[in-house]
This record gives structure tokens, C-alpha cells and sequence, in this order.
């Protein structure tokens, strides 16, 4: 219930502006937007996005030599245009937030490794070594700034 209030607020503040993009990021983006909403439109038919996709593609290169002025209101109208035809069923990708897949398969922890057989580490020497190498220095550092495990009063 926590994670879904918090779910709540991030949606409310996701139109606010959390970085500056230039004109050319912009640009990139809605060309991307513009892409996958056709894609979702056509709903994969490979005919279809293809041509729809050579016509957005050629929209964006006419356009592509316009003053500052006129590029930035080709910009808004191009993004209304993308805004108005948005799909129903938005695609997402499995993996992706949003998708069927999303969150699916929780990250391996960094311990599992530890567990490994030697023969099993054996195929994987370099990077064994260097994660030993980085381990022993973590452990370095964590003794330096917290003290030894087994010292102090722990619990």
C-alpha cells in the first residue's frame, strides 16, 4: 500500500522538469515518441509502420533546417500531433517499466557468487581476481570507517 502512494506521487510530479534538454534532445525524442506510437497504431504490421515511419522520417529531415523560431513552434505542433495520436494500447517492452516482464526476475545479489563452486570460479579467473581484489579493499575501507565486525558492542 506504501509502494502504491508512492507510485501515486511519482505520476503526479512526472511532468516536472527535472533536467535541460536542448533543442536537438528534444527533437530525438519526439522523433523516438512519434516512431513508437505508429508502432503501436499499426499494431506490428511490418507494411504498415514501415511506410508510416519513412513519412515521419521524412517530415523530421524537411524540416530539419529551420530557423530558431519556426522550429520551436514546428516543435509544439509536432508534439500536440504525437499527443493527439496516441494509441490505446501504448507498447511497452517486456523488461521495460510498464511492461509484462518488468521486475519479473529480482537482481542477483552480489553474495551468490561467494557460494560458488571453486571449479565453477575456475572458468572465470580474471574476473574472479579482480573481484577478490575489490573485496578485500571494500573490506578495507568498511573496518577503517566502522571498526572490525566483531569488535564493539553489536547486538
Amino acid at each position: 500500500a506504501e509502494y502504491m502512494g508512492l507510485l501515486q506521487i511519482a505520476k503526479m510530479a512526472s511532468h516536472l522538469r527535472t533536467e535541460v534538454l536542448s533543442h536537438a534532445k528534444k527533437v530525438c525524442r519526439l522523433y523516438k515518441r512519434a516512431i513508437r506510437e505508429t508502432q503501436a497504431l499499426t499494431e506490428n504490421m511490418v507494411l504498415p509502420f514501415r511506410y508510416n515511419a519513412v513519412l515521419i522520417r521524412d517530415e523530421f529531415d524537411r524540416n530539419k533546417y529551420m530557423d530558431p523560431v519556426d522550429a520551436k513552434k514546428a516543435l509544439e505542433e509536432g508534439e500536440k500531433r504525437v499527443f493527439d495520436m496516441q494509441s490505446v494500447f501504448p507498447f511497452k517492452f517486456p523488461n521495460s517499466p510498464g511492461g509484462t516482464a518488468y521486475g519479473r526476475d529480482p537482481p542477483t545479489t552480489d553474495w551468490i557468487l561467494d557460494c560458488w563452486h571453486p571449479l565453477e570460479k575456475a572458468r572465470y579467473p580474471e574476473y574472479f581476481a579482480r573481484r577478490d581484489v575489490r573485496k578485500r579493499e571494500f573490506m578495507e575501507r568498511y573496518v577503517k570507517k566502522h571498526g572490525h565486525p566483531s569488535s564493539g558492542g553489536g547486538h
